[in-house]
């Protein structure tokens, strides 16, 4: 009996310590690293006064300067001539191209290109998914197809960062009374994210297609 509620004590402590501890260790880890992104930098121009975390500071610092800079007219020029010039070196143009996407995606930076959320049967029928309207079909392709067709954007969980483009028929897309925003967090955590909207109302709105164009073909859905 005592080596039984012995072992149980020692797991019940084991499971309530390990996440602890662990988070622990992880966050030393980051703090440790972008610490000494810039902390040996400051500790070289002024040693009696640096103190562990001044590294973060500055870090910190130096993003929000690069942020106030590159948010005005001669700092947007400089960028996009710097990012011009990254985009003709051949290794350098599939990391960087790569690494500004998943940041544009995260941030929702690009959230104008998103027009709306929608639901589309994928990957096969009675299977529903989220996916993003980016616009619709230009006459040649919607020629091909017979009907008019939505340009859909359906990213994948826990990464929105990959997905897959398709076209799918108007008549298959079911507009949801849902933000970018609060879809986007529903697909990175899994389905763990609770939004604001109840999903009933969501999935059971009556929502219409109001305003959604193609930016070059400037033809409206519905």
């Amino acid at each position: 009996m005592l080596k039984t509620l012995l072992k149980r004590y020692f797991l019940t402590g084991l499971l309530v310590i390990t996440p602890i501890w662990g988070t622990i260790l992880i966050l030393k880890a980051l703090f440790v690293t972008v610490d000494g992104i810039l902390g040996e930098a400051v500790a070289s121009w002024v040693p009696e006064y640096y103190v562990p975390g001044l590294g973060i500071v500055a870090l910190i610092v130096l993003i929000f300067s690069v942020g106030l800079f590159a948010a005005n007219f001669i700092g947007r020029q400089i960028v996009r001539t710097w990012e011009d010039w990254l985009n003709r070196l051949p290794l350098v143009r599939g990391i960087y191209s790569t690494l500004k996407s998943m940041m544009d995606i995260l941030s929702f930076s690009d959230r104008g290109s998103y027009h709306r959320v929608v639901l589309i049967q994928f990957p096969k029928n009675g299977h529903y998914c989220f996916a993003f309207v980016t616009g619709v079909t230009k006459s040649e392709t919607a020629a091909l197809a017979q009907e008019p067709l939505i340009h859909v954007y359906v990213p994948t969980s826990p990464n929105p960062t990959s997905g897959y483009f398709l076209l799918v028929p108007e008549r298959e897309v079911m507009s949801v009374d849902i933000s970018v925003e609060e879809a986007m967090k529903l697909i990175v955590s899994g389905g763990l994210y609770t939004p604001t909207t109840s999903m009933a109302s969501v999935l059971n709105a009556d929502t219409k297609w109001s305003g959604v164009k193609q930016p070059d073909a400037g033809v409206t859905i519905g």
